[in-house]
């Protein structure tokens, strides 16, 4: 019924925002920006009316939760980062019915899940960043799924993906974009050295892993990178344990997927972190690879 027309990793580092005032950081996260509005360009090309979120910045501690309210609206300062991100206005229609279709789904699959649409529940700078630079005329609804996962396994994460993308397929009328929204590693520089890191990453292995996956993406081996992927998230601080890459991948094939990804936006580091945006072609599921 429905189509998956779009996915995606995605940066949401804070210093997007932070960029668009004057001071020493302006404009420096430009191509991060417009990274975001190119991807932006394509879902609008391809009719999408939907955004679902894998977002880091959501922890949970049992089942898999999806934030469907039918409307978003607040002034956002992050708790973590306030001098970064502070005093952000946003406002975008939700997409409850789309939610529960995935957490049905999800549990039909045997994968615990809950839909929210009868909640207070806020959005997160892992969904609140990317949305300001593709959705600020409210173009597209908005569904928010946690992808930070700590107490869950990525072979799950992984099915759960499974079921967004059956979700979609199979009982939405509709047209849907996927962000995972998340770094590659994610060590932060240590407390009081944060300027010095700005634009770079933390420690010279991390780098030199993050250049062997983001050529492992190129190449379209995800074989190799899915094996990977419990040691590269434990071993490299994978944000949110790199559940919303396990989601994603799971929605695209897991290890039957081959198609290379684009990159959007070329790797960067920021704050000691490694960033990128990469989108990720969908293309037909050879079987159910979960």
């Amino acid at each position: 019924m429905g189509t998956l027309a779009l996915a995606a990793k995605i940066t949401h580092v804070p210093s997007m925002y932070l960029s668009e005032f004057p001071g020493p950081n302006f404009g420096c996260r430009d191509a991060a920006i417009a990274g975001h509005k190119e991807i932006d360009r394509r879902c609008r090309a391809l009719g999408v009316d939907t955004i679902v979120v894998f977002d880091v910045h959501w922890q949970v501690n049992s089942e898999y939760h999806i934030n469907c309210g039918p409307k978003f609206e607040g002034v956002y300062t992050s708790n973590e980062l306030p001098h970064f991100i502070k005093n952000l206005p946003y406002a975008y229609p939700g997409n409850p019915a789309l939610g529960h279709m995935i957490a049905d789904t999800a549990n039909e699959m045997g994968v615990k899940s809950r839909a929210h649409s009868d909640t207070t529940l806020e959005l997160q700078y892992g969904t609140l960043v990317p949305m300001r630079y593709m959705n600020s005329d409210q173009h597209y609804k908005v569904v928010c799924v946690s992808g930070w996962c700590d107490w869950h396994d990525l072979d799950e994460s992984g099915r759960f993906g499974l079921a967004v993308r059956k979700a979609i397929e199979e009982k939405y009328d509709g047209t849907v974009a996927v962000f995972a929204s998340g770094s590659l590693s994610h060590h932060f520089a240590d407390n009081g050295r944060a300027p010095e890191f700005m634009h770079k990453l933390y420690d010279p292995f991390l780098e030199q892993v993050d250049h062997r996956v983001v050529e492992l993406w190129k190449q379209g081996d995800w074989k190799t990178f899915i094996g990977m992927l419990p040691m590269y998230a434990d071993k490299c601080w994978g944000e949110g344990d790199m559940h919303d890459t396990a989601m994603l991948l799971g929605m695209l094939g897991w290890t039957d997927y081959k198609a290379p990804a684009e990159i959007v936006t070329p790797y960067f580091g920021s704050s000691g972190t490694g960033q990128i945006n990469a989108i990720f072609p969908v293309t037909k599921l050879e079987s159910d690879p979960n």
